[in-house]
């Protein structure tokens, strides 16, 4: 009730005062006239000549500190302060209540009470007219507000072009921050009719009391945006690389040096020919700049038009193991180097070449590695910074099971579309959060669409949606094709052994190979020996077990090379395991699970049928193919096929060898399930993954198999997690 109460006097007092003022007019006259009046003309003269030119002072200042009203109110204002100077200036002579003073003074003044009453009803309605008319963001802004909640703040356009308006938004003073209006401009979007992600807020660095916004339409950006070239051919990798169209239409400017960058977003949402071929596009055509780049994931998809202008690509496990153990390896030479040159971190014309290491679906490879690999790869994450260097990561979800907590720290974002708040949460940083940033709302349906948060990038950017641009556009069309093509024209345009690098990049380079020498290396190819029996009945039992049957999957199983995985692919097509290539899917498993051991039978027997063909007859002399021509060296030593072979004598002690279980996959589940159903029948309720040691110290499991079935279970609700204390909890008994 006192808040009714109050509002009710506040209402009154705003009615009020236009005629309380009129009084104290009335006062103000009279105290003149009867202080100041004279018979002599002279000083009436100078009293008329004073009071007229404070008059004309006040009219003045009236009409410059209302600048921010609209013009019939400006007006209004000033008006009303020239006449009322003029009704003190004659009363004063001739006194308040005098024949033409007093009835200007009653006529006039009650025009001009009513004159602001009816203003202050309209304005209270919020159909200020002339306001809207000089100011449209002002008063619509101010209706949104209130309808938010928030109806003290006032916005005031700072600049307008034909694709944005930015504004100050003064706040509540005392009451609101930024803040504030960070979190309830979603609801001021809803309050404007707005679509979703139009407003985009930051704080004021300048004053607490006040925020910034840039009013934009995100519709814009629905189409895809033509590449428009390199910015800066020729140029330093020092200078901002165009990667994009901000929603404002505003071009995206990102100087990528000193710092690493996180990209990430779910499958299609745009990363590859999005953020790698709009970064590294620009990025290439830099005098300045080298790119290691590796993908064992999916090998040249990504990478491979772009190879020709880089300095090294890998696209085997081993290959992005030892190019990383390299470049780390030459990071104290290049610390050293600027050093010497007086210099705390890489400068333009330093004399080093800048580094850019692009790892695409990055933890396919930080799976690959050692501990000890693992810990130089992040010594180098946490050094390359002064040393020259830019880490780029790429991934579709930053959690702790794919990205090792103090490498995340290290990084900037650059987050596409994804599926859901949570997974938003570990492509965006605290602020952009807070500045209202989602993702979400794209999943993968606007591929190219993203947001950047990074030291280089201004903080009233980090929540405002960019998108990319797209490669291999046919009218207003994506085509794959085309794109693939004008990568690879463009990569040609700028190879990189065509560029001056120092002494210990030339060292690390592994150049793309020249026309000449890719032919003679695929000549080579065609003769290289078959593949192995043995390995081939593991990539079968890998397949029929799991029912799946990508390169990806014995890649990364069976720790063989890319182009490995592709032939033990291709052979288990020609075998009827697998079916024939489908785009964008592994090829379909044509053999079921319960006739595992008929497909490993005909594989084995295919050996047999193999060394028939091949014309190996049991009964040819094959030690005298090793032996050289002559007399037997030691006839003595004699031996048949059908001797008996004897015992070797055991030792005192007797010798004893321990060998690791060979185990199926389902077998390996099982143990990994057992263990977990005796610790909880022993009242056990959490654990660490360095619990499960026993298991690939005495089996061929190995610690990456059971962090993927401990994801696994976590998917399933039968494990959580617990982020703080690092540790698995057991939240069912495990089946």
């Amino acid at each position: 009730m006192s808040q009714v109460a109050a509002r009710e006097v506040s209402k009154v007092l705003l009615y009020a005062s236009p005629w309380a003022i009129g009084l104290l007019l009335l006062g103000l006259g009279a105290a003149f006239h009867f202080t100041l009046r004279s018979d002599d003309p002279q000083v009436v003269a100078w009293t008329t000549a004073g009071i007229t030119l404070c008059a004309l002072v006040l009219t003045w200042l009236t009409w410059h500190q209302s600048h921010a009203r609209s013009t019939t109110g400006r007006a209004h204002t000033t008006l009303t302060t020239a006449l009322a100077g003029m009704w003190v200036c004659a009363a004063t002579i001739s006194g308040p209540l005098s024949t033409a003073t007093g009835r200007a003074y009653v006529i006039g003044g009650v025009t001009l009470a009513l004159s602001f009453n009816i203003r202050t009803v309209i304005r209270v309605k919020q159909v200020d007219v002339p306001a809207i008319a000089n100011d449209p963001l002002t008063a619509l802004f101010g209706t949104a507000a209130a309808k938010a909640g928030m109806p003290a703040i006032e916005a005031r356009t700072t600049a307008r072009t034909e694709h944005k308006i930015e504004a100050d938004i003064q706040l509540e003073a005392g009451k609101q921050v930024a803040d504030d209006f960070q979190r309830r401009a979603p609801y001021i979007e809803s309050g404007m009719g707005l679509p979703p992600g139009s407003v985009t807020t930051s704080i004021d660095p300048d004053d607490a009391s006040k925020a910034k916004a840039v009013f934009s339409d995100p519709r814009v950006m629905k189409r895809p945006l033509p590449w428009p070239g390199p910015s800066l051919p020729g140029g330093s990798i020092a200078d901002a690389l165009r990667i994009g169209l901000w929603q404002d239409l505003d071009d995206v400017l990102y100087v990528i040096v000193g710092h690493h960058l996180q990209l990430m977003g779910m499958s299609g949402a745009g990363k590859s020919i999005g953020g790698c071929w709009n970064i590294l596009g620009d990025a290439i055509t830099r005098v300045d700049v080298a790119v290691f780049a590796a993908d064992v994931t999916k090998g040249r998809q990504t990478l491979g038009p772009l190879e020709e202008s880089l300095h090294r690509f890998e696209d085997t496990t081993a290959g992005a193991r030892a190019m990383l153990r390299d470049l780390q390896a030459e990071v104290k030479n290049r610390t050293n180097q600027l050093s010497a040159r007086g210099l705390t971190k890489w400068r333009q014309g330093c004399g080093l070449t800048y580094w850019i290491i692009w790892l695409e679906e990055c933890p396919d490879i930080l799976d690959a590695l050692t501990d000890s690999e693992m810990e130089q790869f992040l010594s180098l994450v946490k050094a390359l910074r002064s040393a020259g260097g830019t880490v780029v990561l790429s991934l579709q979800r930053s959690d702790y099971t794919q990205m090792p907590t103090i490498a995340r720290g290290q990084l900037g974002n650059m987050c596409f579309g994804v599926a859901n708040s949570g997974d938003a949460s570990f492509g965006l940083s605290e602020a952009m959060e807070e500045a209202g940033a989602r993702p979400e709302l794209w999943e993968n349906g606007q591929p190219g669409m993203a947001y950047l948060g990074a030291p280089t990038i201004p903080r009233d950017r980090i929540a405002m949606p960019l998108r990319t641009f797209a490669w291999g556009m046919v009218g207003e069309e994506f085509d794959d094709e085309v794109a693939t093509a004008a990568m690879r024209e463009h990569a040609a345009l700028f190879p990189a052994a065509a560029k001056q690098v120092d002494e210990g990049t030339a060292r690390l380079a592994k150049l793309v190979q020249s026309p000449a020498s890719a032919q003679a290396t695929a000549t080579a190819v065609v003769d290289q020996p078959p593949i192995d029996r043995e390995l081939l009945v593991q990539a079968a039992e890998l397949v029929v077990t799991t029912q799946f049957g990508s390169p990806q999957m014995l890649q990364r199983k069976l720790r063989v090379p890319w182009e490995q995985a592709r032939e033990l692919v291709a052979a288990l097509q020609d075998a009827g395991v697998l079916g024939p290539a489908r785009e964008n899917a592994a090829p379909k498993v044509l053999r079921g699970a319960d006739e595992l051991d008929e497909v490993l039978d005909d594989l084995r027997g295919h050996e047999d049928d193999d060394q028939e063909e091949d014309g190996v007859d049991d009964d040819e002399d094959v030690v005298g193919e090793y032996l050289p021509p002559g007399d037997d060296p030691d006839p003595d030593v004699q031996a048949g096929m059908d001797d008996e072979i004897p015992d070797i004598d055991e030792g005192e002690p007797p010798w004893t060898f321990d060998r690791g279980e060979s185990m199926t996959p389902e077998a390996r589940h099982a143990a990994l399930i057992t263990l977990l159903q005796d610790w909880w029948d022993g009242g056990r309720r959490d654990f660490q993954t360095g619990d499960l040691s026993p298991l690939w110290s005495s089996t061929d499991m190995t610690r990456q198999w059971a962090q993927g079935r401990l994801r696994k279970l976590r998917g399933d609700e039968v494990l959580g997690y617990d982020e703080d204390a690092q540790r698995h909890l057991m939240l069912t008994r495990p089946e």
